[in-house]
C-alpha cells in the first residue's frame, strides 16, 4: 500500500520562507514524476511544480524564481523550498507522484498560510 506523508506546512509572514517535504512508502515504479499541487479556498487545484526522476523541473509561472523543487530518489522524497511567500500562496499543498501505468498517488495535504 502506497502512502504519501507531507510535512512542513504552517503559518508564515509575507516574504518569509517555508519548506515542504513529502516521503512515500510502499512500492511505486522508480522512474516517476513527483510534484506539488495546491488548492486555495474557492479555487481549483493547480500544479505548483513537478520534477522528473532525473531532475527535470517545471513550475507554474506565479512561483518561478521563488520556489524550488528537489527530490531524493534514495529516500523516496520530494521537497519544495518556498521563499518570498505571498498571501496568494495560501493554500493546502498536496504531494503527488505519477508513475507508469499510469498511476497517481496523493498525500493528505498540508496547510500553508501566509499572513501578517
Amino acid at each position: 500500500q502506497v502512502q504519501l506523508v507531507e510535512s512542513g506546512g504552517g503559518l508564515v509572514q509575507p516574504g518569509g520562507p517555508l519548506r515542504l517535504s513529502c516521503v512515500y512508502s510502499g512500492v511505486i515504479f522508480s522512474f516517476n514524476r513527483m510534484g506539488w499541487y495546491r488548492q486555495a479556498p474557492g479555487k481549483e487545484r493547480e500544479l505548483v511544480a513537478h520534477i522528473s526522476y532525473y531532475g527535470a523541473t517545471n513550475y507554474v509561472e506565479s512561483v518561478k524564481g521563488r520556489f524550488t523543487i528537489s527530490r531524493d530518489n534514495a529516500k523516496k522524497s520530494v521537497h519544495l523550498q518556498m521563499n518570498s511567500l505571498k498571501t496568494e500562496d495560501t493554500a493546502i499543498y498536496y504531494c503527488n507522484v505519477v508513475a507508469a501505468g499510469p498511476s497517481a498517488y496523493w498525500g493528505q495535504g498540508t496547510q500553508v498560510t501566509v499572513s501578517s
